[in-house]
C-alpha cells in the first residue's frame, strides 16, 4: 500500500456561501469517482482557497458527503501571489492505494483547467 496524492482545483464566479459549498461538493465528487475512492483509505484532505474567498468552511462540503465523517480535514487559504487565479478551491486528497502515481486522476474543473492543462478533462 502506498500513500498518493489526488489534486484538484475549481472556481466559483462569487464569494457566496452556497456556491463555495456547492463547488466543493462537485469537485470531491469527481475526484472520488475518478479515481473511486473509498474515505476509508483517505488519510487527510487539505482544502485550499484563495484569499477573496471568505463566506464558507470547504470542509462542510465535504462533510455533507456521505462516508466523510471520520476523514481529517484542513482548511487554509492560499499564499496570495499578485496574478494568481481567482476564486479558486484546491484540493489536495492523500490516499492509500495500490495504485501507482501516474494512475491517480488529478481534477480541475470550470477556470481552473488554465493551472494543468496537461491534466485536466
Amino acid at each position: 500500500m502506498y500513500s498518493r496524492g489526488i489534486r484538484g482545483a475549481t472556481t466559483v464566479q462569487n464569494n457566496d456561501e452556497r456556491e463555495i459549498l456547492q463547488a466543493t461538493e462537485e469537485l470531491l465528487k469527481e475526484i472520488t469517482e475518478r479515481n473511486q475512492l473509498d474515505p476509508e483509505l483517505v488519510g487527510s484532505v487539505w482544502i485550499t482557497m484563495t484569499t477573496d474567498l471568505d463566506a464558507a468552511f470547504p470542509a462542510r462540503a465535504v462533510r455533507a458527503v456521505g462516508g466523510w465523517d471520520f476523514v481529517p480535514l484542513m482548511c487554509a487559504t492560499e499564499i496570495p501571489v499578485k496574478g494568481s487565479l481567482p476564486r479558486c478551491i484546491r484540493f489536495l486528497i492523500q490516499v492509500n492505494t495500490e495504485k501507482a502515481q501516474r494512475d491517480m486522476h488529478h481534477v480541475y474543473l470550470r477556470d481552473a483547467r488554465i493551472l494543468r492543462p496537461d491534466l485536466a478533462k
